[in-house]
């Protein structure tokens, strides 16, 4: 319940967000199995979590399911919720991808040691 919350108020109140996971977990990054299924083939369904960034959805006959992600991208979505979490970063990166968007940048050669 807490995360359906959660993920409700995230989804309103970062379109960012929303337009990352729209973009990046698209309908073909996603398996579904069932608890059998799962339970059979675990090391294949883990692997290709894992390995191809895929995410798994787990239906069970009763209850709502469970979906599983890589940590990378678990650790991909926290990192955007904590910069788009305080407000004043929030708006200075949605500056930035507006001005950026605008062609309003400049590029820099890295000094190398």
């Amino acid at each position: 319940m807490i995360m359906k919350r959660l993920l409700k108020y995230l989804i309103l109140s970062f379109k960012y967000l929303y337009l990352y996971l729209f973009n990046n977990l698209s309908a073909d990054t996603m398996i579904a199995a069932n608890y059998t299924e799962f339970r059979t083939n675990m090391k294949q369904f883990l692997d290709r979590v894992e390995n191809d960034n895929e995410i798994l959805i787990l239906k069970r006959s009763k209850g709502e399911g469970t979906v599983m992600l890589s940590l990378s991208e678990y650790n991909s979505i926290m990192e955007t919720l904590y910069l788009l979490g305080n407000k004043t970063n929030a708006e200075w990166l949605r500056e930035s991808l507006k001005q950026m968007r605008a062609g309003e940048f400049f590029e820099k050669d890295l000094i190398e040691d």
